[in-house]
């Protein structure tokens, strides 16, 4: 896909995103050219950032703590556990887990970042070398993380790599967070591992996870329950891969050519061929609902919303990060999840 391509997002111009970039000293590019920058943060930089972080290891001004309603305040042993996530929702997610045990500092937070170009910065470096937990997504999504993690290594720090942890291999789809049994996973695993770091404050992070669990996330999962039970088998359409997990995990029916997700979500030209079959689907309605990331509407994408509107198919919106960026993981997925349940129900009546 071409710059112009990638870059034409209606919220977000060319020109905002590199301000934005500029003022956070984070430099994106475009999809375009993300092998071309996977293999280009090369060798200089990530032994600058090593030596940077050698000589201080302060925490970025994006770090939180999380208390999830119903959980017990701090107990035990006082520590403080220091933990680096690369994406902002697995460290919404640690950060509930922690609650005044864990200092979480996010690396990715702002919504106009795209996460698979990120270049670390400095600060990053000297984060993650202070971080007794560090947080990937793994699969190729974030794999500047794996360079930052390696130019910075500290003996005693855990790793969690959520691809490892769900069994997901480099070039499957890297977008664990949509998926509900995944999410689980991570919560179990993120819990066992502060346990293993503070083992004096077991109790603490077990109270944690299941005020989380039983409470903070009672409406994601009642959504999850709720959309699968009543539209289970729905035939719906997908601007990217993005929206996959979450489609299996609602037991909605994804009819959009797999290779179609995978281009536009990699910043490809898709085929013809794929284009062709989708434009058939929205005509003839073979599709209920149109699901698109509103981060990343190129022309091919918008093209697609316009058609599905015209030809009355509800469509609704998911995005990448947290929206806003404040927002925590349950907000921000029931958000999302009651925005699909209403598209869902305007289509079929139910």
């Amino acid at each position: 896909m071409s710059a112009a391509r990638r870059t034409d997002r209606p919220a977000i111009s060319r020109a905002a995103r590199a301000a934005l970039s500029r003022a956070a000293s984070r430099a994106t590019t475009t999809r375009a050219a993300r092998r071309t920058r996977r293999v280009g943060l090369g060798a200089a930089t990530v032994a600058a950032l090593a030596v940077t972080a050698t000589a201080c290891a302060t925490s970025s001004p994006n770090a939180s703590t999380g208390s999830p309603s119903g959980s017990s305040g701090s107990s035990g042993s006082g520590k403080v556990v220091q933990v680096v996530a690369a994406e902002n929702f697995w460290g919404s997610i640690a950060a509930q887990l922690g609650g005044s045990h864990a200092k979480v500092t996010s690396i990715i937070t702002n919504p106009a970042t795209d996460p698979h170009d990120y270049e670390p910065t400095a600060a990053d470096a000297r984060t993650v070398a202070g971080a007794q937990f560090a947080i990937v997504n793994g699969i190729g999504y974030d794999a500047w993380s794996d360079k930052l993690l390696s130019a910075n290594p500290a003996g005693d720090r855990t790793e969690l790599k959520v691809g490892d942890l769900v069994g997901i291999k480099p070039g499957g789809n890297p977008h664990r967070w949509y998926s509900p049994a995944d999410v689980h996973q991570v919560i179990e695993r993120i819990t066992a591992d502060y346990k293993k770091i503070d083992p004096a404050d077991a109790a603490y992070f077990d109270a944690r996870k299941t005020a989380f669990e039983d409470t903070a996330l009672a409406p994601y999962n009642q959504l999850i329950a709720q959309i699968k039970a009543k539209y289970a088998g729905t035939p719906i359409g997908a601007s990217e891969s993005i929206v996959t997990p979450l489609a299996e995990g609602l037991g909605l029916k994804m009819l959009t050519p797999e290779s179609f997700l995978d281009a536009i979500s990699e910043g490809s030209d898709p085929t013809a061929h794929d284009k062709a079959e989708i434009d058939q689907q929205i005509k003839t309605k073979q599709i209920k609902i149109y699901v698109y990331n509103s981060q990343n509407s190129t022309p091919d994408v918008q093209a697609q919303v316009n058609e599905a509107k015209a030809a009355g198919i509800p469509v609704t919106t998911v995005t990448e990060t947290l929206t806003p960026a404040g927002a925590s993981f349950q907000d921000w997925q029931v958000r999302q999840l009651g925005g699909i349940e209403q598209a869902l129900a305007k289509a079929t009546g139910k």
